[in-house]
């Protein structure tokens, strides 16, 4: 072949191979942004008070024997985040009761921490898709900051709950958690899809972790939940596994909607122990992301 058109020849090969090369660049990413659509968020960009329309706040002692009375107060925005701040502070239960008995809610005379939970569980609630939550967690002593979801309709656990994020000590030694959890045939009891991954796993690899935001994700499809840190699979939970008993009516609750949860709770069940040199803590969250397949 003469050489001048050979050189022609792998010109115009060349040329046709990056055309096809671009072209399906194009096609593959305006397939991804086709995949997910931005379908609610919160940004959290102006400083002052949350937004009462979108978030519930609980009150109270709430769940899992926990050490904070939860108010709404201790919740607000600042410098684009939502802060929820645990505080030492005491004042008095306003439903102590002497003979209290059993109950644990009651038979605490006074409230020695206050901190936030807040829940969209009057605003919104999806069915599939994909959640985003940038966040920075505290990780002193007692520490127990959470993303998760639970669905309506029916008692927990068969209602559902899905673990995105937890945080706190296992005998002592730092974890971070993703669970799933669904109802059986007793009342109260949960079944657990459980992945406990040391903090060590980490900081071994960014001593400076916890000082910096991290970006939880949930992928939720009909054939499964799977749960990311920074992109790392956590959990992968198949859809045909989550199936409530008979209480549940033997129904799978993730084929519902479910709301969420952003709290930090202290001590209690799960928490261990507080440290007391740790306040305020501060449980900053830069913004939340639901997005559905389109």
């Amino acid at each position: 072949m003469n050489k001048k058109i050979f050189i022609i020849a792998s010109a115009t090969l060349l040329m046709q191979g990056l055309q096809t090369v671009s072209a399906q660049a194009v096609s593959d990413a305006s397939q991804h942004a086709q995949e997910w659509t931005l379908i609610w968020s919160q940004e959290f960009d102006t400083d002052g008070a949350y937004d009462h329309n979108i978030w519930t706040a609980e009150r109270g002692f709430v769940r899992n024997h926990e050490a904070q009375w939860y108010q709404e107060e201790n919740a607000y925005q600042k410098d684009g985040c939502l802060v929820i701040e645990a505080r030492k502070e005491q004042k008095k239960n306003p439903f102590y009761t002497p003979d209290g008995g059993k109950d644990w809610k009651s038979e605490r005379e006074y409230i020695n921490y206050t901190a936030s939970s807040l829940t969209t569980s009057q605003s919104f609630s999806f069915l599939y898709g994909r959640l985003e939550v940038r966040a920075k967690i505290p990780t002193a002593g007692g520490a127990w900051p959470a993303i998760w979801l639970l669905g309506k309709g029916m008692k927990w656990p068969s209602c559902g709950e899905i673990d995105v994020m937890e945080y706190y000590r296992i005998q002592g030694v730092p974890h971070i958690l993703a669970n799933v959890a669904w109802g059986n045939d007793r009342p109260y009891q949960a079944v657990w899809n459980s992945k406990k991954t040391p903090f060590s796993h980490f900081t071994e690899k960014d001593a400076l972790w916890a000082e910096k935001f991290h970006v939880w994700r949930m992928d939720w499809t009909p054939q499964a939940i799977r749960i990311y840190l920074d992109d790392e699979l956590l959990n992968d939970i198949p859809m045909s596994q989550t199936v409530n008993g008979s209480i549940g009516q033997n129904l799978n609750p993730f084929t519902r909607p479910q709301y969420l949860l952003l709290n930090l709770a202290l001590g209690g069940d799960n928490g261990g122990e507080i440290d007391e040199t740790a306040f305020p803590m501060k449980y900053e969250i830069d913004y939340v992301r639901v997005y559905q397949q389109q």
